[in-house]
């Protein structure tokens, strides 16, 4: 219940900060070419809201309405989520969105993306003025990467340490590493001390790497560091810097595969674990009895790795802030394509899925990651030429921009329910999923 509470809360502040920058894009454009605001809403208040206000000689209610499913900006003279048609069959008023030229009304719609947009950029910058970067340079991984089905299906083979993909040098372990991989088609390891070169597919995506099994983790060798006292191993008399090869007769040459091994045992029932270790170079026997946890109590030894450490200054943190936001937002764009595949529609999910890829502790770090990571998604989903949208707005500006033709109320009307009935669909199919992984 805890960490639903902490995940649920990181959720809740980091899509209200979000909303609220993202309305305000909308709303300070909206001001700086006087058109009138009338309503400045975080969530949405259908029959009620939780709290309003309206200052003095202002135009616009301010509010916190009690459906937590974003928030809105309501501009006068606009066909929006709020349907007000009755508002559009009086003549245009020179406060209204619909009587500003072209222009002025694509900046209002591209407000609110544009802002998302910078806000992730900003916050990756003070992540990277605050943290800096650390990552571990796979090249020299002496022991090399464990992989999981897919990848040994492909060509390979645990303990090989990579090197590149096309020509492009492996440094840092993260989905761009996989993407360089999906993208080159070819990948060059040191296997046994000889470059080998694996050719990946065609047909292979980056949704045969997103498995439950990790496409590739760091190997850690199965030598034990540390015991706990009174813990399983400990009874049954493992000691540090024994090599554990084989769990209940399964052969065990990693860290991964005994905690594997182990988790398969717990489903036999058999509290009695075998362990043949490697000790002083001799091969001994022991039997530990587990509880209903099926841990050991025992810890690897380190790697001994060195991480890369970047720090970056006030001033050098924002052109690299800029630069790994758009980053970001590219790799998003060119995973999008897999949304329209059966496998990616399956993971398409709603606020248990965003909420599940929080940390169950709370960590500052990771929380802004997400945060801007969320707030490019955002800005992205809302740029879609679906109206309804912000993109769907936008899209039939362009077009009465080019033609010199405006679209017809009606139409407008019209095409703003088509893109609400579509984005309900997608409601309904994100929270289909989310019960679903829930459930089973």
């Amino acid at each position: 219940m805890e960490i639903f509470l902490i995940r649920a809360l990181q959720l809740i502040m980091a899509l209200s900060l979000l909303v609220l920058v993202h309305e305000f894009g909308h709303f300070i454009f909206s001001r700086i070419f006087k058109v009138r605001v009338e309503k400045f809403y975080l969530f949405f208040d259908y029959k009620f809201s939780l709290f309003k206000w309206k200052p003095k000689n202002s135009d616009t209610e301010y509010g916190i309405g009690w459906l937590p499913l974003g928030g809105y900006c309501k501009i006068s003279g606009m066909i929006d989520e709020s349907m007000d048609t009755e508002q559009m069959k009086l003549p245009p008023q020179p406060y209204e969105f619909r009587a500003k030229p072209a222009y002025q009304r694509l900046l209002i719609m591209i407000g609110g993306v544009l802002f998302n947009f910078i806000l992730a950029l900003f916050i990756y910058s003070m992540i990277l003025f605050t943290w800096g970067e650390s990552y571990y340079d796979v090249q020299k991984a002496t022991y090399g990467m464990e992989f999981n089905e897919e990848a040994k299906a492909i060509g390979f083979v645990d303990g090989d340490i990579m090197l590149r993909s096309g020509t492009d040098d492996l440094k840092k372990y993260d989905v761009d590493l996989l993407r360089k991989i999906i993208d080159e088609k070819s990948v060059t390891v040191l296997r046994d001390g000889k470059e080998t070169t694996i050719n990946i597919p065609e047909e292979f995506g980056l949704l045969d790497i997103g498995k439950e099994t990790p496409f590739m983790q760091y190997r850690i060798p199965a030598v034990i560091d540390s015991i706990l006292p009174g813990s399983a191993a400990a009874l049954a008399g493992v000691q540090r810097g024994d090599s554990i090869v084989n769990i209940a007769g399964k052969s065990i040459n990693s860290w991964y595969k005994l905690t594997t091994a182990l988790e398969e045992l717990k489903a036999t029932g058999n509290n009695n674990v075998n362990i043949t270790a490697i000790r002083g170079g001799e091969e001994i026997m022991l039997t530990a009895r587990v509880d209903s946890t099926y841990k050991l109590g025992v810890m690897p030894r380190e790697l001994g790795y060195k991480p890369v450490e970047i720090e970056y200054g006030f001033f050098e943190s924002f052109p690299a802030g800029a630069a790994y936001g758009c980053n970001v937002l590219k790799g998003y764009v060119s995973d999008f394509k897999y949304v329209f595949s059966s496998e990616g529609a399956k993971s398409v999910g709603m606020f248990g899925t965003i909420g599940s890829m929080f940390p169950s502790v709370w960590d500052w770090h990771r929380f802004w990651l997400m945060t801007a990571f969320l707030s490019i998604v955002l800005a992205f989903m809302n740029i879609l030429p679906i109206p309804a949208l912000d993109g769907g707005h936008v899209l039939f500006l362009l077009v009465e921009v080019i033609t010199g033709r405006k679209p017809s109320d009606k139409f407008l009307e019209y095409a703003q329910m088509a893109g609400m009935i579509i984005l309900l669909g997608l409601f309904l199919l994100a929270t289909y999923n989310d019960i679903t992984r829930f459930l089973f």
